[in-house]
């Protein structure tokens, strides 16, 4: 198998339909040799019910412990028989499959590339003009991280050779935030990372909309500096905003 698809998720019954309707097809399973894998943190909404009938793999986080959502990348990628792992949060959309795993055959599968990520915007039907601004910049950003050999892809999504992932020991678990960042910083060690400008995800606005854009660029700066100066995340825990 090629792929497998990674959809970490808790209490994600208002998104997760959209994305899951666009990769579910027989049509585009058969076509690109995916898996649907979706590694539950423990939802109290209908997030299982809503995925049954289109994942192929639902497991459940029941114990006791919060599980975090490096927990649950990481416990999926350990169920995935796909050469590639694909991170989606549950709160994306691809606007169209299939030219996103169209891009992912020609321009990565056979590349030299080690992981892949791409620019991330707000959903068009919800963009104004604050997220045009900020994704413009951060986007740019995230791109000279990865040009200069620092590495970042978001976790919105993230494209990772298996046998990378497995050499890098996965997702760091103690982090309850940035660890998208850590993760690529690490595999960047061990080879080359394609950020694409010419492929988009699109995510929901709702984390801004909250908490501001300021708000959000603090937690992640804050963050980012604690596991660059001390390996840890100065966030114990990643809010919900649903």
């Amino acid at each position: 198998m090629k792929y497998s698809i990674i959809i970490p998720t808790l209490n994600e019954e208002k998104l997760l339909p959209g994305l899951l309707g666009e990769i579910h097809s027989p049509e585009l399973r058969k076509k690109y040799e995916y898996e649907i894998i979706l590694s539950d943190g423990g939802s109290t909404d209908r997030t299982i019910e809503l995925a049954l009938d289109k994942a192929d793999i639902i497991k459940v986080h029941r114990d006791m412990e919060k599980q975090n959502i490096a927990m649950g990348r990481n416990v999926g990628a350990y169920l995935a028989d796909g050469d590639v792992l694909i991170f989606l949060n549950g709160d994306v959309l691809t606007m169209n499959a299939e030219n996103f795993f169209r891009y992912l055959d020609d321009k990565f599968y056979k590349s030299d590339f080690v992981a892949m990520t791409c620019k991330v915007k707000v959903f068009p039907s919800e963009e104004i003009i604050s997220d045009k601004l900020f994704h413009s910049i951060y986007n740019l950003y995230f791109y000279l991280l990865n040009v200069f050999g620092v590495g970042m892809g978001r976790g919105e999504c993230q494209v990772i050779r298996k046998e990378i992932f497995y050499q890098v020991n996965g997702n760091n678990e103690s982090l309850a935030a940035g660890e998208d960042f850590d993760l690529f910083k690490r595999i960047r060690k061990h080879g080359k990372i394609f950020f694409s400008n010419e492929l988009c995800i699109y995510e929901s606005p709702r984390r801004y909309r909250k908490f501001g854009y300021s708000g959000v660029s603090f937690s992640w700066i804050k963050n980012s500096l604690s596991i660059i100066f001390k390996n840890r995340s100065i966030s114990k825990e990643w809010e919900q905003v649903r």
